[in-house]
């Protein structure tokens, strides 16, 4: 079965080859965890849930009942954004070398791609999907004034010692918010360093900037992305005016342990 039934659209291999690198180049500027948690997967379309934790065995006191024995599961979420091509410029495109304008294509990649940030960093609530930042269990510490050129490394030590704590001993990767990440361009006084420079020593798997407030410090035993299926442009319908197509993906944030986690939340936040 074609699920994106490419098929049934008309169009060249070469055509689609330029939507799909497209679509992939406009998400890839916007996905940051993935830079720094493992993936698992694709496994497919058909994923639509996974077991977690243990099988749990339920026995009525009564003879006259068998036992259920079960696992909690939580939802794989197909996430997509509907796009339309012009069907005069892909003709004009083909036939009289005009460009072609593959935009509506990089929009919906960047709202299927500023979507899966949200599930992983937030989670989507009416799911039951907790994310890196609210996870129950997660450490967390108070996070200053960053204006100040020592707050911020006096803040992530801090993170760190609580992971440490914790028994995870790195290598950590540190998710900040666009304010506070941008804040670390600022030179220590008398000196060509950074702050960037600095923590970049401190945490080996990678500074990112992420559509946060505050800023999350992770090991990599936290969990993974278990993908079903990974970005893909697909095919709708043909209204004699537009291509009707697609993108999506199916993924979900499998969290193995939140105590691998520490958020550095706005003073008055912090647990």
């Amino acid at each position: 079965m074609s699920v994106l039934n490419r098929g049934a659209a008309g169009l060249s291999g070469e055509i689609w080859e330029r939507i799909d690198a497209a679509a992939l180049e406009a998400a890839a500027d916007l996905l940051t965890a993935r830079r720094f948690l493992d993936i698992d997967g694709p496994f497919g379309i058909g994923l639509t849930s996974l077991e977690v934790g243990p099988e749990t065995r339920v026995q009525d006191s009564g003879e006259e009942l068998a036992a259920s024995i079960g696992s909690l599961t939580i939802p794989v979420p197909l996430l997509q954004q509907p796009c339309a091509l012009s069907v005069r410029r892909i003709e004009g495109h083909l036939n009289l070398g005009l460009p072609l304008d593959l935009r509506p294509v990089e929009d919906a990649a960047e709202a299927v791609a500023r979507r899966e940030e949200q599930l992983i960093y937030r989670g989507i609530p009416e799911l039951g999907l907790v994310g890196l930042t609210n996870a129950e269990g997660r450490a967390s510490v108070a996070c200053g004034d960053w204006s100040s050129v020592e707050q911020a490394l006096n803040d992530v030590l801090d993170a760190v010692n609580r992971l440490d704590a914790n028994g995870f001993n790195g290598p950590y990767a540190l998710a900040l918010s666009p304010s506070r990440f941008n804040a670390l361009f600022r030179r220590y006084e008398c000196s060509d360093t950074m702050q960037l420079d600095h923590l970049s020593r401190l945490c080996e798997g990678g500074l990112f900037k992420a559509p946060i407030d505050g800023a999350v410090l992770l090991d990599p035993r936290v969990g993974e992305l278990k993908l079903g299926q990974d970005l893909r442009v697909g095919f709708s319908a043909n209204d004699g005016v537009h291509f009707k197509l697609y993108v999506s993906e199916s993924l979900t944030l499998l969290l193995d342990d939140p105590a691998a986690i520490c958020t550095l939340e706005e003073q008055g936040a912090a647990g």
